[in-house]
């Protein structure tokens, strides 16, 4: 087995993240949609490929995990700083969140099972922007509302089954999500059932989620 095959998924990890170098051109933030969607399906292209082709490691693993650490921290904070003001502050505070998850990810005995993916605020982000182009609203209470609650999100103690992405288990599921934020970009039109299938079942999970652990306790 050749060493480029082995690191097939780990080769698609970081081909996920080096077109973000872009976001830091002048006006790289013009591109800021279409390199989110192109990141997220990389992501769970390696996913699908490590599973697939039974090439999982804990290498790729962590690789993995730090590939979505700069990706989306970048993204989190070329968003904050283009708008700036309290949406830098609350992007900061975001950028903070996802790396205290990664590093949760990465450490030997992490809490698995909880909270929301990264990935999950990155998807965010990505319907709010398509739908201001499609409405033309004041951006900035809903990114702050969006990167406030992904903060919260991203680290809670208890588990959020019911988003999307979590729902989709089989490849043709996770290409069909894939498939619907091709959509909303492509059609703006169709964004706002997209949008209101993701914010929806975010806000479901985190309420039930919430509920069921304070019940626990």
């Amino acid at each position: 087995m050749s060493t480029a095959y082995r690191n097939l998924p780990n080769i698609v990890s970081i081909l996920g993240v080096l077109p973000l170098c872009v976001l830091l051109l002048d006006d790289g933030i013009a591109y800021l949609c279409v390199l989110i969607v192109f990141n997220n399906i990389m992501d769970d292209l390696d996913g699908i490929l490590a599973n697939k082709l039974r090439l999982r490691s804990e290498f790729g693993a962590g690789l993995d995990n730090v590939c979505d650490a700069v990706a989306h921290i970048l993204i989190a904070m070329v968003i904050g700083t283009h708008h700036g003001g309290i949406v830098l502050v609350f992007s900061l505070l975001a950028s903070v969140a996802i790396l205290v998850r990664v590093v949760q990810r990465i450490a030997p005995s992490p809490v698995s099972g909880t909270g929301t993916p990264t990935n999950e605020l990155m998807r965010h982000l990505l319907l709010l922007s398509v739908l201001q182009g499609l409405f033309g609203f004041d951006l900035t209470a809903y990114l702050v509302g969006v990167f406030l609650l992904n903060s919260v999100s991203m680290l809670v103690p208890f588990a959020m089954p019911h988003l999307v992405r979590s729902r989709a288990k089989s490849v043709a599921a996770v290409v069909l999500v894939n498939a619907a934020l091709v959509l909303a970009l492509g059609f703006p039109e169709t964004s706002p059932f997209i949008a209101a299938a993701f914010f929806g079942t975010y806000i479901y999970s985190f309420a039930m989620g919430g509920l069921g652990w304070l019940g626990r306790r």
